[in-house]
């Protein structure tokens, strides 16, 4: 089955956070909607899944995380995670492979954006968390995580999007970003990978990523 937006219907800000039925049931960030919790129960309901096998986390900023502890508590639920939490699970290091839903995934270690990002990279699907999105305000088309809070690098960034490149396999057709509209090679004119250059070459400019900044 395909992803699902549980935060689709958010009124505040936060990450998109995505619930992938299948062998292991895994919701990829919690966000910060409240009552989130509820609308994945009723997405597993409505998929005929017996509850939430995993949780995986792309990084720790706030509108990844707000409503973890919510989640974990409804479920019973592992968590995956590249730096420490108090309620981690399993930590999950560069060239791991974890199962998200169907889909066995290569973790992708992905600093710039966050010290602890990560990316899941698949056969068919890339959760990209904020290390590039396809629309976010800045571009249309393919843009990069911000890099211009303390803590944050561009040349670090940068070199995690070449990464990324370097691993991403062309089979990929779908990418879900950590902000934005998921992005399908079939309903738009580029490939995934081309987005992804078109983000890199954007982010290689060292240009402010938005006006005024």
């Amino acid at each position: 089955m395909e992803p699902i937006t549980v935060t689709a219907d958010a009124e505040e800000f936060t990450c998109n956070a995505y619930l992938v039925p299948g062998e292991a049931p895994t919701l990829v960030d919690a966000g910060t909607m409240p009552g989130v919790d509820d609308v994945i129960a009723d997405a597993l309901a409505d998929a005929g899944v017996d509850g939430l096998d995993r949780v995986v986390l792309t990084h720790q900023h706030h509108d990844h995380v707000g409503e973890l502890d919510a989640v974990l508590d409804r479920f019973d639920a592992t968590l995956y995670a590249n730096a420490s939490h108090p309620r981690r699970d399993v930590g999950i290091v560069d060239g791991d492979e974890i199962l998200i839903g169907d889909e066995p995934c290569e973790v992708v270690e992905s600093p710039g954006h966050a010290d602890d990002h990560v990316a899941f990279v698949g056969e068919e699907r890339l959760y990209s968390g904020d290390v590039v999105v396809y629309n976010d305000g800045a571009f249309d088309d393919g843009s990069f995580g911000r890099t211009d809070m303390a803590g944050q690098s561009r040349e670090d960034l940068i070199e995690s999007l070449h990464t990324i490149l370097n691993v991403l396999p062309d089979t990929v057709e779908a990418m879900y970003p950590g902000h934005g509209d998921v992005y399908r090679a079939s309903d738009g004119p580029d490939t995934v990978r081309e987005v992804i250059e078109r983000a890199t070459e954007r982010a290689e400019r060292r240009e402010p990523k938005y006006p005024g900044e």
